[in-house]
């Protein structure tokens, strides 16, 4: 038989029954769907993750206290982190540019009778260069500030907006915990670094937040809570790495595991990568149960054809069909139920992709691989599960075929 003349027969039986034909699809749609959202989804949070640590500034390392195992064990961060230890790295440690310590707390900012709970960074003249902030209006805090301790503060745009609304915040003055400080300047807009708003901040001098707010809470020095550094370029990040490690080391005495960790963009990066590569692929198995729910479905459905249909064969071979004529018709109507469901569900999976894209943050993008594998698992599925059927129904002897009622 004609293979064209095949497809538009396997097409008529199956509009013939739309109702049915669509229900088998439905396990078809829903898997092809999934897996195309799920992918694209997944793709854009790993754009969107590393767009939001490009923000933090280009070739910077962090410098926390504590390892990951100290971490894991207790909820209290170590304090093992001084303002001394930043000063030896801008000192010693030639493959750096610049260091900025930083000293954060949680603390309520008040204008007038406004109110607001936000972040209070204590920094030094240099945060501005390492991590990439620019300020829109007025000027940074500079190092003799920094060195007298004095009362000014750098504010972010979202905490600007909050306190001040349209007016000028330049020369206004705020209270943080009965302390007032003078606003010197107003930063750009910086955007949100995973969920956390980097324009709700207020930065003041480190001298000023850690002898006049926070008080000596180190034994060691000035405690910070991280310290930033930003490397000369890209192919030395390695080695500045490694130089930091050293001397932090040789600072503290160290002989054992050591009492800090120094990461890099790309470290984070690849862990969140990593994260969010098991939870897409975890998704994607999910979704691959639909289509596999959905393969039985149409195996299902064309065994229950082969028998409503048993005359039907048994006429066409006495006419001179041949097995392999019945076993091609059958598969043919079991590849058009999976590939139109394949191709409904990609479409549906597209258009969820954009609208996540369009709707949210993420960066998400239709994935040309996962089209490719929702097309060949759809594909695939339309064989493997229309085989069995297909030869049920080709191996019928013609005369019991046309006997039965």
């Amino acid at each position: 038989m004609d293979l064209v003349e095949s497809v538009k027969m396997a097409t008529a039986t199956l509009t013939g029954n739309r109702l049915r034909s669509a229900l088998t699809m439905l396990g078809m749609i829903i898997g092809n769907a999934s897996v195309v959202a799920m992918i694209g989804i997944g793709e854009g949070a790993q754009r969107f993750a590393a767009d939001q640590f490009k923000s933090l500034g280009p070739n910077v390392l962090f410098i926390v206290p504590g390892n990951d195992n100290a971490r894991n064990r207790t909820l209290n961060i170590p304090k093992t982190l001084v303002l001394g230890d930043a000063k030896a790295i801008a000192e010693q440690v030639p493959s750096i540019n610049d260091v900025a310590p930083q000293l954060q707390n949680q603390a309520p900012v008040v204008y007038g009778n406004k109110r607001k709970s936000t972040l209070v960074i204590g920094t030094t003249e240099r945060f501005a260069i390492v991590r990439d902030y620019n300020v829109a209006r007025g000027r940074f805090i500079t190092q003799q500030e920094v060195q007298r301790g004095t009362p000014v503060a750098v504010i972010g745009s979202k905490l600007a907006e909050t306190l001040f609304g349209t007016k000028n915040p330049l020369g206004e003055r705020v209270r943080v915990r009965g302390l007032s400080f003078k606003i010197i300047g107003l930063l750009a807009s910086k955007g949100s670094f995973l969920g956390n708003n980097q324009d709700d901040v207020l930065l003041v001098p480190l001298s000023t937040l850690s002898s006049r707010l926070t008080g000596r809470t180190s034994p060691y020095g000035v405690e910070v809570t991280f310290i930033s550094v930003s490397a000369k370029d890209k192919s030395q990040m390695a080695a500045a790495k490694t130089q930091i490690t050293n001397l932090l080391r040789l600072r503290h005495k160290i002989v054992t595991e050591d009492d800090f960790t120094v990461r890099s963009q790309d470290e984070a990066l690849s862990i969140i990568g990593a994260v969010t590569g098991a939870l897409t692929i975890m998704l994607v198995a999910i979704a691959g149960i639909s289509l596999l729910v959905g393969g039985i479905g149409i195996m299902n459905i064309m065994l229950v054809s082969v028998t409503e249909r048993t005359q039907e064969i048994g006429l066409r071979k006495a006419i001179g069909a041949t097995q392999s004529d019945i076993l091609i018709q059958f598969l043919i109507e079991s590849i058009i139920l999976s590939a139109a469901g394949g191709i409904i569900g990609i479409m549906i999976g597209a258009g969820t992709v954009v609208m996540v894209g369009v709707l949210t943050p993420l960066k998400s993008s239709v994935s040309m691989p996962a089209i490719a594998l929702a097309v060949s698992v759809s594909g695939g599925i339309g064989v493997f599960f229309g085989v069995v059927p297909a030869q049920r129904a080709a191996r019928l002897d013609p005369i019991v075929a046309l006997r039965s009622n």
